[in-house]
């Protein structure tokens, strides 16, 4: 078949996603559309929490390509359904359809699995000329002549990520350079945190891109924008010399805008990073405690003490650099005093915003497939593993009691306080987020309270 207009979409969040208006693109649907333009092909990516798509361009698509992760997949199936209407073919990738591709197949004609660079090229390939056999394109899953569902073995990690081309985020529809950038510089992670997707998807072991691409990469947003940077590695400082490197360069060619990044609290280890990152712009360290029980920390394998935690928070505030604490809450030492405690741990501590989330069993993960197998999975309705819903049976809470201890634990760390506090002294941003976070907490609530009466969580 004829390939020549390529549509990209990534499905809007759920309405209960606290940082759906903060929308950051996932790099891999512009890199892969990206690779897809090199070829010949008419593209756009659709980021549907940036904006609306171009139905009119989707829908006079060659092919169309979705990403989605577990809680955007129901939204997804039905704007597949719409396309198959129209006959387009529809191609599926992303975390969810990595790990349950025999439930996308009953949507999509093909799922790409894992990493899609090389795979999906190849599958365009074969969509126009029939050629490679669809049978040697490793990572791709689809139907045969008789209706069986084949998956190809997953291939090898790509290694040399210079060898990829430079993102074109213009490709993305109603792009604007004011928009959070998002930058990545790694793949992979060395851990194996029970309920994260990370080394599911992306292996265990780092695979970095060179100082020098990282760094020519953000020359070219500098020359266009001063708006905010998100290194959307699982761990920034993974190498802390290469970090260094990086940030230096950020210092030298006075890249300084807003901009955080994903790291673990052993990071304050090296005082002379933590300088570096505190001269570098208004930073943010994105933190992930998880816990401040040792028991729940070594429930998810974290790696990590809370003594860990709490030195990590001190030595940044010393040096004046903002913390975003993520704690997950659920693991089955958990309770619903623990969780009072979390709260009273984070606004004691100076933390400057937190996410508390909800322990989601996504597929893929260990935690999935330890409660699957216990029989502690309440339900499969996609739209709800959004780590804002409880989906599954707690050891120690009824899962109304982790649900709405989560909610309030919120409403508890953005307070009234928390936000004249900010104000008062002229920390506009967080003040600004924490009237956002009450208003979003405000109606979180209500539907909370639908959901567990709904879903019979008491």
């Amino acid at each position: 078949m004829d390939i020549k207009r390529v549509s990209f979409i990534e499905v809007r969040s759920p309405e209960s996603y606290i940082f759906r208006r903060f929308p950051i693109p996932r790099v891999g649907s512009v890199l892969l559309s990206t690779i897809l333009s090199s070829m010949g092909c008419e593209v756009k990516v659709f980021i549907e929490d940036i904006a609306q798509p171009d139905w009119n361009f989707v829908e006079s698509s060659d092919v169309v390509c979705i990403s989605t992760i577990t809680s955007t997949v129901s939204a997804a199936y039905t704007t597949v359904l719409r396309l198959k209407k129209l006959g387009i073919p529809v191609i599926m990738g992303g975390a969810h359809p990595s790990f349950v591709p025999d439930e996308c197949l009953g949507f999509a004609d093909f799922v790409v699995r894992g990493e899609g660079d090389i795979a999906l090229p190849e599958l365009i390939n074969y969509m126009r000329t029939g050629t490679p056999d669809i049978s040697t394109i490793a990572g791709v899953s689809y139907k045969t002549p008789d209706g069986s569902i084949k998956h190809n073995p997953t291939g090898e990690f790509i290694q040399d990520l210079d060898s990829l081309p430079d993102v074109d985020f213009s490709l993305i529809y109603k792009w604007k350079h004011s928009n959070i950038h998002p930058v990545a510089t790694m793949r992979g992670c060395a851990y194996n945190c029970r309920f994260c997707l990370v080394s599911p998807m992306f292996g265990r072991k780092y695979r970095f891109r060179s100082v020098k691409s990282v760094t020519d990469e953000l020359k070219r947003i500098a020359s266009v924008s001063s708006s905010p940077l998100f290194f959307v590695d699982d761990n920034f400082a993974a190498n802390r010399t290469r970090t260094k490197q990086i940030i230096r360069f950020m210092l030298e060619e006075k890249i300084t805008p807003r901009w955080s990044a994903m790291m673990r609290p052993n990071v304050v280890k090296d005082e002379e990073l933590l300088t570096l990152m505190a001269q570098a712009g208004k930073f943010t360290a994105c933190l992930g405690f998880e816990s401040i029980t040792p028991e729940s920390l070594i429930a998810y394998e974290k790696k990590q003490t809370h003594q860990d935690n709490i030195a990590s928070v001190k030595a940044l505030k010393e040096h004046g650099i903002k913390v975003h604490g993520m704690f997950v809450f659920g693991a089955d030492t958990d309770t619903v005093e623990s969780i009072k405690r979390t709260v009273d741990f984070a606004s004691e501590s100076g933390i400057d915003s937190v996410q508390f989330m909800i322990l989601t069993p996504l597929p893929g993960t260990a935690v999935y497939e330890d409660l699957m197998s216990a029989g502690r999975i309440l339900h499969t309705q996609w739209d709800k593993y959004d780590i804002h819903h409880t989906v599954f049976k707690p050891a120690l809470m009824t899962p109304s009691e982790l649900h709405m201890e989560t909610l309030f634990a919120m409403k508890k760390f953005y307070s009234w306080k928390y936000v004249f506090k900010r104000i008062m002294t002229l920390d506009l941003f967080y003040g600004a987020f924490g009237l956002y976070s009450k208003n979003i907490i405000r109606h979180a609530v209500k539907e909370s309270e639908k959901y567990v009466k709904d879903f019979k969580l008491e």
